[in-house]
């Protein structure tokens, strides 16, 4: 055990400067313009910290208008802070991402309490976080590495070379709501023809996962056959960090869909 200490300080060392690296475009462009309120680029990064991922959504949060927020978002993405991710079914419409989930966990578990942190209460800070830490900075980083995981698989994986790996929303008219779609795999585009899905994935890292999501994937693939999607031999997927119900592992064996739990997410 003793041994491995050094290597785990290296590792923690390299993640720390990695996400200080993260700032340093930011210091060197604050520099270079003219930031009249600080505090509002700070606003924007605890907004998407906090689930606001559109850009109304993030007007919405910070109570300014949208094209207020126009140059913190440019400033923040040029800078690598933030990453602007198209839908994958929506054209026009995009999400914004924290990069560094560090950052993210400094906006949404620290700068709300920093008072108490001042105080010596990590312990009870953390105590009264921690479900927002799962939702709100462990679950959106999976996710994200649900579709690294994805856009690497060998073709075998989901039945072809992934070409492009996005989430997206599928809009169910019938039922009047809104299907997310966090991991979409796109086979590469061949032109002339319907764009190849290759799966439908949802991921989540808390919760165990059961036929309620895979039905969820199902009703999504059907909707994008209407719209015109190549989705005849779209894989449907499931990641998760807590497991997976009795059902979902049946289906799975049956070959139906595919389970990438955490161990696998590392190892394929």
């Amino acid at each position: 055990m003793a041994r491995s200490q050094p290597r785990t300080r290296d590792s923690l060392t390299k993640i720390a400067l990695a996400s200080v690296s993260r700032l340093i475009p930011f210091a060197s462009r604050t520099e270079e313009t003219e930031i009249r309120d600080p505090g509002l680029y700070h606003s924007v990064l605890a907004a998407v910290a906090a689930g606001n991922r559109t850009w109304s959504g993030i007007a919405g949060y910070v109570g300014r208008k949208s094209p207020e927020i126009a140059h913190p978002l440019n400033v923040l993405e040029d800078c690598g802070l933030l990453a602007k991710e198209p839908d994958a079914f929506r054209q026009g419409k995009s999400t914004y991402r924290i990069v560094e989930p560090l950052i993210t966990f400094y906006q949404a578990i620290m700068r709300p309490d920093w008072s108490r942190l001042e105080l010596g209460e990590a312990a009870a800070v953390w105590r009264d976080q921690r479900a927002v830490f799962g939702s709100q900075v462990v679950g959106p980083h999976f996710e994200s590495l649900c579709r690294d995981f994805a856009l690497r698989a060998a073709p075998a994986t989901f039945g072809g070379s992934p070409g492009e790996v996005l989430s997206g929303v599928v809009n169910d008219p019938a039922n009047r709501t809104q299907i997310e779609v966090d991991v979409v795999v796109f086979a590469p585009a061949s032109a002339g023809r319907p764009r190849r899905i290759l799966s439908l994935g949802e991921a989540k890292w808390g919760q165990v996962m059961g036929p309620s999501h895979v039905a969820r994937l199902a009703r999504a693939r059907d909707l994008l056959a209407v719209k015109g999607f190549d989705v005849a031999e779209t894989a449907l997927a499931c990641y998760s960090g807590a497991g997976f119900a009795d059902e979902v592992r049946a289906t799975a064996r049956d070959g139906e869909i595919a389970l990438i739990d955490v161990a696998r997410l590392y190892t394929d």
